[in-house]
């Protein structure tokens, strides 16, 4: 296979690159991946990819499912869900290219055709962490976004924070928990927790979209807010209450050798609706629960300062494709990294595409440039 600007060439003859979205999974944020996957179905350029929708179900099965986006959207009272199929799709090697075959019991299987890349828009554990990345460079797929090593420590909070401080980036106080710590000494827990101060947030290590996120303002209010962390992941983070301003910040993986680049920084709002923080259901539920401003409202030596510093942390972790890169503004000035998204919320109300709507590449240019990184990047060690 030869990749150009507009095609790929098998056996010497052009066609369109064959595009799965693959979305779903195993994690709490499965309906969250619906509802990405929506969005990136109802944007992309179906006269320049064929498209194949792909989602995994809560069982882990692969199945062939429906483009229409209607059926993945969310609201209060609908929460989209990739359904098991007796049909399984798998990714196999046949004839040096990259097949994939849909099986049912007591039928031939069947070839869909060959894939050129993977757009997986998959979010939490089992998806984003570095384990479908991990499928795809065993079978030398192409795949959009970060690679397995960055997935994995971009998910997880703890060693996120590791990398960010070993590369001297600004982090805030933390203490994390493991399983062992808390069922065995739950009292010394307490402890370290009490000496960051109130209030605190209380986070599992390797969730997103808010799951299981709590403020507590007291040492009173820590062990459920522990417990109810604990459904989401038994490892947790637990952060001191920073006095700042929500910044945010879109990256994009340069082309070649050029560097990350990074869209103008934006501030979240909350408004409304009894939300302490930028919940759940601020993010994907509310539709005026949550306000994005880009540029965000502060000065211009520090809007260059948190691009600097998003580019930075791209790096750190050693980012390929997209990242959101998520700050606090304190009002003294200070700049303090909270974490970087390896695959953010990427639907068109999203932070992350408006953020890059607002400096320029609009959201169906932000999915065709993603497609074109990833068919120009090389398969193996890089």
């Amino acid at each position: 296979m030869t990749v150009s600007d507009e095609n790929v060439e098998v056996a010497g003859k052009p066609r369109r690159p064959r595009v799965v979205v693959l979305f779903g999974g195993r994690s709490s944020e499965h309906a969250v991946s619906c509802v990405t996957a929506a969005g990136v179905l109802g944007a992309i350029d179906k006269d320049k990819y064929d498209v194949i929708p792909i989602g995994i179900a809560k069982t882990g099965q692969w199945v062939l499912t429906s483009a229409d986006t209607r059926q993945w959207s969310l609201s209060s009272s609908l929460i989209p869900e990739v359904e098991p199929s007796p049909s399984t799709v798998t990714l196999a090697e046949i004839g040096g290219e990259h097949q994939l075959i849909v099986a049912a019991p007591n039928q031939i299987p069947q070839e869909l055709g060959t894939v050129d890349v993977v757009f997986p828009v998959l979010h939490g554990p089992f998806g984003e962490d570095g384990t479908i990345q991990g499928l795809l460079e065993l079978s030398d797929t192409r795949y959009v976004g970060a690679g397995v090593l960055a997935s994995a420590v971009g998910m997880d909070k703890h060693f996120m924070k590791v990398v960010f401080e070993a590369a001297g980036l600004h982090v805030g106080p933390y203490v994390a928990v493991t399983d062992r710590q808390w069922l065995t000494d739950p009292e010394s827990v307490r402890k370290r927790v009490d000496l960051l101060g109130f209030p605190v947030f209380v986070k599992p290590a390797r969730a997103g979209s808010s799951m299981g996120i709590s403020k507590v303002d007291s040492l009173e209010g820590l062990d459920a807010a522990i417990e109810e962390a604990r459904r989401h992941d038994l490892k947790l983070v637990i952060e001191a209450g920073i006095v700042g301003r929500e910044i945010e910040c879109a990256v994009l993986e340069g082309r070649g050798t050029q560097p990350p680049r990074t869209s103008m920084p934006g501030e979240i709002s909350v408004a409304g609706g009894g939300h302490e923080f930028y919940d759940f259901n601020a993010k994907y539920v509310e539709d005026d629960a949550a306000q994005l401003s880009c540029p965000a409202d502060i000065p211009e030596e520090a809007i260059a300062r948190v691009r600097e510093l998003a580019a930075a942390a791209f790096d750190a972790v050693g980012a390929e494709g997209l990242s959101r890169v998520d700050f606090f503004y304190t009002p003294d000035g200070d700049i303090i990294i909270n974490e970087i998204n390896t695959m953010p919320g990427f639907t068109p109300k999203s932070m992350y595409p408006q953020m890059w709507a607002a400096s320029g590449l609009s959201y169906p240019a932000l999915i065709d440039e993603l497609i074109y990184l990833a068919l120009h990047r090389k398969t193996g060690l890089r």
